[in-house]
């Protein structure tokens, strides 16, 4: 069983997850952002993909999401723990807090291709629930295992980029109820349940979004916070992945079931 481990801006490689092989994909949508690193985290075998590139020198509106997620299911993936940097916009989130998604609000619609089903096909995938709630329940109870901190839920409003929000965009978007706000989340998690891949996501709050507090945003906040937090969240994937499940008991492994014209 190989499990997908997508790493976004200050998260490039995991200490501890032991590389042995580099894998190119070609896929029929170009090219992913950078070579799929297989290799094993403890005893379960972890296949990483570098959101933005090795280097991070791809821009969140211009990463290649279908290529990435299609690459992983070329490997044979079925389940992919996406962590990501965000801004905290509710007032009770602070840098460093560790938030486990359930939902998500998308800001990039029609900005990005955003779908597998686009020529010969007409698929609406049901998508109530965009994270996997099997995989969300194993972190949960992962974090509980070794005392991790986490938030049980919360929901995350994807903008497109690559421009941080204004202070009035981040009142909107706490007003129609996100708790943090990034520019990744999406299409990544609409096309793994596209592809009946199993998919959750885990934000790290690096920084109080825009308007919150006084202070100007800057980029070197959020890297400086992800590499704080790294091992927090390799400790508690580490311990969620171990405790997975050989077979699926949720709804996403028949995600296409009944969703085709």
């Amino acid at each position: 069983m190989r499990i997908g481990l997508i790493g976004g801006s200050g998260l490039y490689e995991i200490e501890g997850l032991e590389t042995t092989k580099e894998i190119a994909v070609t896929t029929p949508y170009g090219q992913p952002s950078a070579v799929y690193k297989i290799g094993t985290l403890g005893a379960e075998e972890i296949v990483f993909l570098s959101r933005h590139g090795t280097h991070h020198s791809i821009p969140p509106q211009k990463i290649n999401y279908r290529a990435n997620i299609w690459g992983f299911k070329h490997l044979g993936i079925e389940r992919i723990i996406s962590v990501n940097a965000a801004g905290g916009i509710n007032k009770n989130l602070t840098p460093g807090d560790i938030v486990l998604l359930d939902q998500i609000i998308d800001m990039t619609y029609g900005a990005r291709e955003s779908t597998f089903y686009d020529k010969d096909k007409v698929v609406h995938i049901d998508f109530t629930n965009p994270y996997c709630s099997e995989l969300r329940d194993l972190l949960i109870n992962a974090s509980q295992a070794i005392n991790v901190p986490v938030k049980t839920s919360g929901a995350y409003v994807c903008t497109n980029g690559p421009r941080l929000e204004t202070a009035e965009e981040i009142r909107f978007f706490s007003l129609i109820g996100a708790d943090v706000v990034g520019m990744t989340a999406m299409p990544e998690a609409a096309l793994a349940r596209e592809l009946e891949i199993c998919f959750s996501g885990i934000s790290v709050v690096t920084n109080p979004a825009a308007g919150i507090f006084k202070e100007k945003l800057t980029v070197t906040e959020v890297i400086e916070t992800m590499k704080k937090s790294t091992d927090r969240i390799k400790s508690l994937i580490k311990e969620a992945v171990i405790n997975i499940p050989l077979s699926r008991n949720c709804p996403c492994k028949d995600a296409l079931k009944d969703a085709e014209l």
